[in-house]
């Protein structure tokens, strides 16, 4: 067998394999399919799909203000006034209980020396109280992206 014969069949063989992984590696969360149909009735005028989607959350308003309107209801005098400090909630709708990860950002200022330390604490543990996951860590940030606190939720 010649040198090109024995490339070209491993080339073919590395393929097969990259092929058979990719379609076994399918989770059954059905997101590669609902793209495509998304698309397919995006084309077609339908409202469902991503669009939908995007309707729906912003019906429910940000994931920061589920967190805050969640406190707001639930939380204490001191839990309301850290987190009136929440700009933003990254990563609270999506989770799978193996390795979800929040991030929470405030408008606190200084970092770990700074006076949001404290806050940043009770942030995460009220975070704790607002959504529950077997392996979930939740990081509370400053205006500055610096990490103020982090907890297990």
């Amino acid at each position: 067998m010649s040198m090109k014969t024995k490339l070209a069949l491993g080339a073919a063989v590395g393929l097969a394999i990259i092929g058979a992984v990719s379609c076994s590696a399918d989770t059954g969360d059905s997101k590669s399919g609902s793209s495509s149909s998304a698309a397919a009735e995006g084309a077609s005028g339908g409202t469902s799909g991503k669009g939908a989607a995007k309707d729906k959350k912003s019906a429910k308003g940000s994931q920061a203000d589920q967190f805050k309107a969640f406190v707001n209801k639930n939380g204490t005098a001191k839990e309301k006034e850290a987190v009136a400090h929440v700009t933003k909630v990254q990563g609270a709708d999506e989770q799978n209980d193996i390795l979800d990860s929040v991030d929470i950002h405030t408008d606190f200022t200084g970092g770990l020396m700074g006076k949001g330390t404290g806050p940043a604490k009770l942030i995460a543990s009220v975070f704790a109280d607002w959504k529950h996951s077997e392996n979930g860590l939740v990081t509370v940030y400053d205006a500055d992206g610096e990490l103020l606190g982090n907890g297990n939720f």
